[in-house]
């Protein structure tokens, strides 16, 4: 850090020109404070003949505990000042800007006027402070550097900060203790220049910026939208957050609504105002206890829509698949998206409504030692501090009654003594593990359904699965069919006289010995129409196998040899094996039928899957 930089602050911060006193002594300077006259700091420069290097040296009045307060190697006891009040600077590559600009605010306060008006049935008296100036041992001059005019008010408002730590609540405190004395105050000094800082307020702005941000704020108020740094708006959306200016809560969100609208499209100010302006919206209403409807105004829209799908997964039932499949998709990453299950039409359709099918059924009927399957995955909710306007420059009232707020069945935030809490369900407590094998268990026994090939092998851990797919698959056929055969009613109450008319008609052609054998065949016929209206149809079997497949596999289930079925369609048993192996490889993924000696046999391990798919019957 150079000298000159701390010149700069002091001229454009606190308008105090460098002044050099001494003719003979160019290389010393002062900076005296405004109001009072006094010595702030006294500038020292010399050239060093050993190095050939400039040494710059400030002697500041900012009091000798700022040396313990800030233990640095550029810091020390003074140079040319005596007494307890000052210290010395060096200027060099490791001196701290922000520390150097600190301990000069610091001793800009302590230069200030200080005293008080006693009125005793006649004139005031002003009692001053006694201050005298340590001598230099060279000769003086009169210079004095011409002053820039401040304005009253603003004068005033600077004598309202007190210095402290320096920490955010008491930053706040300073805030609004000048914010109010000023919440009236109006200019008509254009701003001018660039400004950046974190958490701002009117203390880090010098003179001129005070009085540009002043105009600035009087315009706005009359709804003229003039683009300024982002730092210089934020002051005056603290302003709004902390009741300078406005009367009520209602009233701080209507002007904050208004900025947002009016301001923010002219300026185009950085990302995040936007989002903080949304953000601390809410979080005002929620500290002001404003109604439920007003809070879901400002609500972020991700977080809404982030609790209405865990909601989603917690009551599926009542929402649409396109909803649930898509939050199903973003908790399993890329699982989903890369399954072969969902990478064709029609297949991927199906496949997207059987895993929601599947993930309702779950939903509904697993339960292990009382828990549900949506508490099995998130647990309880999870419940953590939260800290409303934490990143903004608000003072904290105080007054906050306890209260929950429950905004929806996800998200309940809590108040009590003044701390704040939110509880709500949250994918960090995720049981990770428990989905995966969701996901790849109904992957794997959907794969076989749909034939998809690529079979996947179920692992022992995801056994418990497959009730609840075989279930949503039995579903599937059901309404498949349905859909697809079309029901035809007959209506039986006219069969009566069609066939007396069918009879009349018939009599009247036929001879009559030809009539009696007629009439004969006609109630054998009626019999056997009878017989065949009450039979019901065989259930269909829906697989790629012929009648004489079929029954080759009910008759080896049944532990029946088939060599007779073989002999009479003229069969080899090599080739109804491959034909039957080849049918069922996308239901089963396997040989289910082996072919030894012109043998036909089941495989032992694949009994019970073949049954299945001939409708559990041997």
């Amino acid at each position: 850090m150079e000298l000159s930089e701390l010149t700069s602050y002091a001229l454009e911060k606190y308008n105090i020109p460098e002044q050099h006193k001494w003719a003979d002594f160019p290389a010393f300077s002062v900076l005296v404070h405004p109001d009072t006259g006094k010595w702030v700091a006294l500038l020292m420069r010399q050239w060093d003949t050993d190095t050939g290097e400039l040494i710059e040296i400030c002697d500041l009045k900012c009091g000798r505990q700022s040396l313990q307060e800030f233990p640095r190697s550029y810091l020390g006891d003074p140079v040319r000042m005596h007494g307890n009040k000052w210290i010395s600077i060096f200027f060099r590559s490791e001196t701290e800007k922000d520390i150097v600009f600190k301990l000069f605010d610091r001793a800009y306060t302590s230069g200030e006027q200080r005293g008080y008006t006693i009125t005793i049935g006649g004139e005031p008296v002003v009692l001053k402070d006694e201050y005298k100036e340590t001598a230099l041992p060279f000769s003086g001059s009169s210079y004095r550097a011409e002053r820039v005019i401040i304005p009253e008010k603003i004068k005033a408002m600077r004598k309202l900060f007190v210095y402290g730590r320096e920490s955010l609540p008491e930053k706040a405190m300073n805030f609004v203790r000048q914010g109010m004395f000023m919440q009236d105050y109006e200019d008509e000094y254009p701003w001018n220049g660039y400004f950046n800082c974190y958490y701002p307020t009117y203390h880090d702005l010098t003179i001129e910026q005070l009085r540009g941000y002043f105009s600035w704020r009087s315009d706005l108020r009359k709804g003229k939208y003039t683009p300024v740094p982002s730092s210089v708006a934020y002051i005056y959306i603290y302003e709004l957050l902390n009741g300078i200016g406005v009367s009520t809560p209602e009233e701080t969100l209507t002007k904050l609504e208004e900025f947002r609208d009016n301001y923010l499209p002219v300026a185009q100010p950085d990302q995040n105002m936007q989002k903080y302006l949304r953000r601390w919206m809410f979080e005002f209403a929620l500290l002001k206890g404003l109604p439920k409807e007003t809070l879901l105004r400002y609500a972020d829209p991700k977080q809404m829509q982030n609790d209405a799908s865990i909601l989603a997964l917690k009551d599926p039932e009542n929402v649409k698949d396109e909803e649930l499949f898509t939050m199903l998709s973003y908790l399993s990453g890329k699982y989903l998206q890369e399954s072969l299950l969902f990478k064709k039409e029609p297949a991927a359709a199906a496949a997207k409504r059987l895993f929601c099918a599947v993930y309702c059924k779950i939903v509904k009927g697993y339960c292990v030692e009382g828990n549900d399957f949506f508490k099995l995955l998130y647990g309880n909710r999870t419940i953590r501090r939260y800290y409303p306007l934490a990143n903004a420059v608000y003072l904290k009232t105080g007054d906050e009654k306890d209260r929950v707020v429950e905004l929806n069945d996800n998200r309940v935030y809590s108040c009590e003594n003044g701390l704040w809490t939110v509880a709500s369900y949250e994918k960090l407590s995720f049981n990770a593990g428990l989905f995966r094998a969701f996901l790849h268990g109904t992957d794997c026994l959907l794969r076989k359904y749909l034939k998809t090939g690529h079979y996947l092998r179920l692992k022992e851990d995801e056994e418990w699965l497959k009730p609840f797919v075989e279930e949503a698959i039995r579903d599937d056929r059901i309404a498949a069919k349905k859909a697809a055969v079309q029901e035809i009613k007959i209506d039986l109450s006219g069969l009566d006289k069609i066939r007396a008319d069918a009879w009349q008609t018939q009599n009247s052609l036929l001879i009559e010995e030809e009539s009696e054998d007629r009439e004969s065949e006609t109630e054998e016929i009626s019999a056997n129409i009878e017989v065949i209206e009450t039979v019901p149809e065989e259930e269909e079997i829906d697989l790629p196998l012929n009648a004489v497949e079929i029954r080759i596999l009910r008759e080896l289930l049944a532990g029946h040899p088939v060599n007779e079925i073989l002999k009479n369609e003229h069969l080899m048993p090599s080739i109804v094996a491959d034909a039957i192996n080849g049918a069922l490889i996308d239901e089963i993924g396997d040989t289910v039928l082996d072919c030894e000696d012109d043998c036909l046999s089941l495989v032992e391990d694949y009994i019970e899957e073949v049954k299945e798919l001939l409708g559990g019957k041997g």
